[in-house]
């Protein structure tokens, strides 16, 4: 599964995958290697369900759209590579999100309290 991530992460930046395939690239590496989940993983069960479900899904997804001869290439290019490549604009825009979440949520915290009081 890593090397398949390897191979989206490789998609979603190259011309001759279409829009379609990119766009959900981009998306489910991200998901994979987001630190952040749709369900948490300390819910039982479910919190590793997303993992072992969503992504793998979406992988297959991505690869059905992506042609023979491109996810040929894409892979020749994911095994010579071999790690995921580092992103610093990825990283930022995640804690980017991590900060204007937090700021809206005390924005939010400190409106319910002033109604309240």
């Amino acid at each position: 599964m890593k090397r398949d991530l390897v191979v989206l992460v490789l998609a979603a930046r190259d011309p001759a995958v279409p829009l379609t395939a990119k766009v959900l690239a981009g998306v489910v590496a991200a998901y994979a290697l987001s630190p952040i989940d749709l369900i948490p993983d300390f819910i039982p069960v479910l919190g590793m369900l997303d993992d072992l479900l969503l992504v793998p899904v979406g992988i297959w997804l991505v690869l059905r759209l992506i042609p023979p001869r491109v996810q040929a290439d894409l892979r020749e290019r994911a095994a010579a590579q071999g790690q995921l490549p580092r992103s610093r604009a990825a990283a930022t825009v995640i804690v980017a999100l991590w900060i204007l979440g937090s700021v809206w949520l005390g924005l939010a915290a400190h409106r319910y309290l002033q109604r309240g009081a």
